[in-house]
């Protein structure tokens, strides 16, 4: 069954990640910072390499992918709620190599900034805390 709850926009923070930070570290760091428990991240800009992973749904696990090259940021998108009492990233991203060809997945440590500015929308409402999802064996937002 679907579920969903309303949020009320708060306040926008827009910015530029510094060279050679790691990418999700970083998000994670601001919204950590900043006491963001529920929001909004989208992102563009260069990676020197990235650490992305594809779920694997029936052996309920995460394989990485490494691409040890610069690649352009086309778009990454992503929320922040709470895990563990503690604010959580969760962001996709989608990159281009040099010849224009595409690849993504869900953005891990291990990708080191070379430029990238980012918009963190934050919200007012209801936390959404992950949990252990049995059916997926995911951690989901528990509504």
């Amino acid at each position: 069954m679907t579920k969903f709850k309303t949020v009320t926009p708060k306040k926008i923070i827009m910015g530029k990640l510094s060279f050679g930070c790691d990418l999700l570290e970083e998000l994670t760091k601001i919204a950590t910072e900043s006491g963001i428990r529920l929001g909004r991240i989208e992102a563009i800009g260069a990676v020197q390499k990235v650490r992305i992973g594809f779920y694997n749904q029936n052996k309920r696990k995460y394989q990485f992918h490494l691409f040890s090259q610069p690649m352009e940021i086309v778009k990454l998108a992503g929320n922040i709620s709470t895990k563990d009492g503690k604010p959580f990233v969760h962001a996709h991203i989608t990159l281009a190599d040099k010849a224009g060809k595409s690849c993504g997945g869900h953005l891990a440590e291990g990708t080191t900034v070379f430029a990238c500015e980012f918009i963190l929308e934050t919200f007012e409402g209801p936390e959404f805390n992950r949990y252990l999802d049995e059916e997926t064996g995911l951690s989901l937002w528990s509504l």
